[in-house]
């Protein structure tokens, strides 16, 4: 086991461990435009470590870029990547409940080129970034962002791969796997009722068929929004769970470690 885990030290994680005491983490709200709406993503580095590394676009939960997104981002950004939220809505569209938070997540699930054009800006933006090794791109989302950055995929965005928390796994063209270029990976609570055991199962054939290179990861005895602690039971079938939240962290960073591996 010693070999084994020494083997997968890598140079940038000795990088990181050297800088570890030294971290700054910067954040900064970013305007950038798709078409002619403007959005508002949000940036998060560690100004410790010196040039290029990995960077990971984060997409938000159904109620738009707010704080829970960019405390996903900051921890990225500790963990020496860099990190960019993006703005799915379009920027001061954050909104204030449930019944705001259906109306604006279903905009875009009836516009799946809507969707994927609005990921693929904020994907644009942290490519341009002089921090990011355009080589080493993945894209994490929650919920209704995990769907999105399956989207992502499907639209054949040239990254390393992608992590769906709790995320919808449903298209409206399933063909469009076809196009993937990323490896998948797929973390889903075993008792989620938005994300139907079909649902499931038409996601694996979809992938299957594709001949992706894809995981998907069922947390038994979790609900759905399991990585988020203000879920606490008032949505019925939305529940925090802390034990698969580490889980399923620590199940992405395994997936990063080999995706960025060169």
């Amino acid at each position: 086991m010693k070999l084994l885990l020494c083997g997968l030290i890598t140079p940038f994680a000795a990088l990181l461990a050297a800088t570890q005491a030294l971290a700054v983490i910067q954040t900064k709200n970013v305007e950038y435009k798709q078409g002619n709406t403007v959005l508002q993503g949000y940036l998060a580095y560690d100004d410790a470590i010196k040039g290029k590394r990995p960077g990971v676009l984060v997409v938000h939960e159904w109620n738009g870029l707010q704080g829970y997104a960019k405390k996903r981002t900051e921890q990225l950004a500790k963990l020496g990547y860099v990190a960019f939220a993006a703005d799915i809505y379009g920027k001061g569209i954050r909104p204030k409940n449930p019944e705001e938070s259906g109306k604006q997540a279903t905009i875009y699930r009836q516009d799946r080129k809507l969707l994927r054009d609005r990921a693929l800006a904020g994907l644009k933006v942290l490519q341009a970034n002089p921090l990011t090794d355009v080589n080493r791109i993945a894209a994490i989302g929650y919920c209704f962002g995990g769907g999105t950055v399956l989207e992502l995929a499907r639209s054949g965005a040239n990254i390393a791969g992608v992590v769906s928390f709790h995320g919808n796994l449903d298209t409206p063209n399933p063909n469009d796997a076809k196009n993937i270029k990323a490896k998948v990976l797929v973390l889903h609570g075993a008792n989620d009722p938005f994300v139907p055991a079909e649902q499931v199962t038409a996601f694996e054939n979809e992938m299957r068929q594709a001949n992706v290179d894809w995981q998907l990861i069922s947390y038994g005895g979790t609900e759905h929004a399991f990585t988020n602690p203000e879920y606490k039971g008032e949505l019925k079938g939305a529940l925090y769970n802390p034990i698969a939240d580490k889980r399923s962290w620590e199940d992405m960073r395994q997936f990063f470690a080999e995706i960025f591996r060169k």
